[in-house]
């Protein structure tokens, strides 16, 4: 069984709380989180499991805390995670016929292409225009984002919160806010299921997940806080950040093999 030493500990408590924060504002909370429990020492399959735990509760506490403001849309929100339940097995499979290094370089091109667009309009998330989607075309747009973000969840995985955030708001008109909490409920059912996986198999280290994710829980608290009170001006150089994030750690990774 793993143990970790009381500085290392506080170290992992700081950047799963760090990675919370993040999460809750723009997603890709995991691309700080996984490394940093790796980094204490923890093996691959256990670190994912510790951090599918911290991760929902977490991602809990934000769904909670954007329910109870009215920042989300739910029923655009629970038709997007059926959608995303089927594009995640699709894109599971798909996985299964790519190699890493294939899905690592196309997404060098994905990551600076989804930052110059957001750098590009400058309007991007600001009001909520949402209504001006008729009933059907609403539906048909959730569906249809939840069915992409699940499948890149599934083909590839990291920033999956960021990019549904940016569907949200280009595609269905959500201003960031609505867009995040959105996506906090699409991100929680996936995480939930995942959790599950983890748990029966028994990769989840109680001792270290529980004080990593009460951490967590802190981050995505304040994080939900900031996003709810300061709006697209607070959200957008956040995904921006987050983007950054994941284009370094993929070229990183294609430039390590």
């Amino acid at each position: 069984m793993v143990s970790l030493s009381l500085p290392v500990m506080v170290f992992l408590c700081f950047m799963v709380g760090f990675a919370g924060f993040v999460d809750a504002v723009a997603g890709g909370g995991g691309t700080i989180s996984i490394p940093a429990y790796m980094t204490a020492g923890i093996p691959a399959h256990f670190a994912l499991g510790c951090n599918k735990f911290s991760g929902s509760c977490g991602t809990t506490v934000a769904v909670l805390k954007f329910w109870r403001s009215g920042a989300l849309d739910v029923k655009a929100a629970l038709i997007a995670a059926v959608g995303s339940f089927i594009g995640s097995a699709l894109g599971t499979k798909i996985a299964l016929l790519l190699s890493d290094q294939t899905l690592k370089t196309m997404m060098l091109f994905l990551l600076p292409t989804a930052a110059v667009i957001i750098m590009a309009k400058r309007d991007f998330g600001e009001e909520d225009l949402s209504s001006t989607l008729g009933k059907f075309q609403a539906a048909l747009l959730a569906f249809f984002i939840g069915f992409l973000i699940g499948g890149y969840d599934g083909l590839f995985g990291p920033g999956t919160g960021t990019f549904a955030i940016i569907a949200f708001s280009m595609l269905m008109k959500f201003d960031l806010k609505t867009a995040s909490g959105n996506a906090k409920i699409l991100n929680l059912a996936s995480n939930y299921a995942s959790l599950l996986t983890f748990a029966l198999a028994g990769n989840v280290i109680y001792k270290i997940a529980v004080p990593a994710a009460a951490c967590g829980i802190v981050g995505n608290y304040f994080g939900s806080q900031c996003a709810l009170t300061k709006g697209s001006k607070f959200i957008k150089p956040m995904v921006m950040f987050v983007l950054a994030m994941l284009l370094a750690k993929i070229a990183y990774d294609l430039y390590s093999m």
